[in-house]
């Protein structure tokens, strides 16, 4: 490196120099999170490091991201159409595939058609700025998932937030600011993926109703695990028709990687002219797109996974609960384990890896400061002894890092 490259250097690290001072205070203050590396696909154990351990945080709820007839579904449609989809949809990206998944989606949903994205989070962001706009109110619910959060700031609505599930404090705003927008829309996630706790959504659809607002609701973690054969939360509460807007992933129980809305037609129309993901960014790649039909077709052939997940979900909380750990409030299979200290999450974290169990800390700014916890997501694939395991594990690991209650 010649003198002047040195310069160069000296002065680009002190611009820069803020970078390692950020990272030593997540480092000195237990919230800097260490990301591990599989060298396996995704299922109930996975390779880190050369070895194997129970695999605890992913969001494959039914096992499709490795189910032997999805992978065989991608690799086939790979063959006949090639690894990538070449182009944003509105100009040449939009492959036969991409028109029978939204036939597939919006049939799945009992709506009226649906649209794809590359994922949830784009799903979000391309939406709700069609939804909402200057002249316009949106009322959000408190705890929303950040993607909800960018959408709403892209859309330039005026923005309210009410209290976690507290239907009163929406009625309340609504009265008080309904008025200062053209439209109104009203946000919620379905199934809150920190806690577990679900939305109310059939209060939040009457008061849609009742002050001519429109209802999104995000259902990342309902998707497959809410509903008649995993249809979502709006089945799950009867609501088909009544909720205007449904947004989901592909990426959790559906096993392969997208997103998408599902509605009306003429808005899934709008959506396809104004949403700036759909018309800036490449479409879903043709193996994706394959994946994604073929677990929403085994969803519909059959709930045993959908069954399996639930029952191993009430096996570990038992479990959890008996050996004096909080499991929170959640009503889904998310369970979280609750510490509260963020250095004392960290280091259970890091004792249940060394007992062959990956369970990942959640720490501030994920979850509020004061409510760091350990959230497990069990599977479809997950069996009673493995269950049993994280169970004794967690029992062992709370003992040696004295989490009170404990036994």
């Amino acid at each position: 490196m010649n003198l002047f490259n040195y310069a160069m250097h000296v002065k680009s690290m002190s611009k820069l120099s803020w970078v390692n001072d950020a990272l030593r205070e997540l480092k000195e203050t237990g919230r800097y999170v260490p990301i591990r590396v599989l060298e396996t696909g995704q299922g109930a154990w996975v390779k880190i490091e050369g070895r194997s351990v129970l695999n605890l945080c992913s969001n494959n709820y039914l096992g499709y991201a490795d189910h032997p007839e999805v992978k065989k579904a991608a690799i086939e449609a790979i063959e006949e159409y090639g690894v990538g989809a070449g182009a944003v949809r509105s100009i040449a990206g939009t492959n036969i595939l991409h028109q029978k998944l939204e036939q597939v989606v919006a049939e799945f949903k009992h709506a009226e058609a649906s649209l794809s994205f590359q994922g949830g989070l784009l799903a979000n962001l391309g939406t709700l700025p069609v939804l909402a706009g200057k002249e316009d109110v949106v009322f959000s619910e408190e705890l929303n998932h950040a993607s909800i959060i960018d959408g709403l700031r892209l859309s330039g609505a005026k923005r309210y937030v009410y209290r976690h599930l507290d239907m009163n404090d929406l009625r309340n705003q609504l009265k008080e600011h309904r008025r200062e927008g053209k439209r109104a829309l009203i946000v919620t996630d379905g199934v809150f993926s920190m806690d577990g706790d679900i939305a109310p959504l059939k209060e939040i659809a009457e008061l849609g109703e009742e002050f001519e607002a429109m209802v999104y609701v995000d259902d990342a973690h309902g998707e497959g695990v809410l509903g008649d054969h995993g249809r979502g939360i709006v089945d799950h509460f009867s609501l088909n028709g009544r909720v205007d807007i449904e947004m989901g992933t592909f990426s959790k129980a559906i096993g392969s990687m997208g997103g998408f809305v599902a509605g009306g037609a003429e808005l899934i129309e709008l959506l396809k002219q104004r949403a700036r993901p759909f018309l800036f960014s490449s479409a879903l790649n043709p193996g994706d797109v394959a994946a994604v039909i073929k677990s929403i077709e085994l969803m519909k052939k059959d709930d045993a996974p959908l069954k399996k997940l639930w029952n191993n979900a009430a096996l570990l909380k038992k479990g959890l609960q008996e050996a004096g750990f909080n499991t929170g409030k959640s009503k889904t299979p998310i369970t979280p384990v609750m510490i509260g200290d963020e250095k004392k999450t960290v280091e259970m974290s890091v004792s249940l890896y060394k007992k062959e169990i990956l369970a990942s800390p959640i720490v501030y700014p994920t979850v509020p400061q004061g409510t760091a916890r350990i959230r497990l997501m069990p599977s479809a694939v997950h069996t009673e002894e493995d269950i049993d395991m994280a169970v004794q594990a967690f029992r062992t690991a709370g003992k040696e890092i004295s989490v009170p209650g404990v036994v």
